[in-house]
């Protein structure tokens, strides 16, 4: 694994992990009032757009950091339909 790799692994991971609060704090509290749909429909889109890019690629960083962040966005996605204000 080469410096450029290790790189955008390390940048993926940092801005993936930092949704892991908010599902936290989403889950916990019950409540996704304070979240747009809009913005979070969108964002998952996009994120689904650079897994599929990340594929064609073949760019490990991005595919790896896209997966998880898809799966944690998406989750707060969930959270906003499921938990109703």
């Amino acid at each position: 694994m080469d410096f450029v790799q290790i790189l955008g692994l390390t940048a993926g991971s940092c801005t993936t992990i930092a949704f892991l609060p908010q599902v936290i704090k989403t889950w916990k509290s019950r409540s996704a009032k304070d979240l747009s749909l809009g913005m979070f429909s969108f964002f998952c889109f996009g994120v689904l757009l650079w897994l599929i890019y990340g594929i064609y690629q073949h760019d490990i960083p991005v595919i790896g950091a896209n997966l998880v962040t898809l799966m944690l966005a998406s989750t707060l996605l969930f959270f906003k339909l499921r938990f109703k204000d």
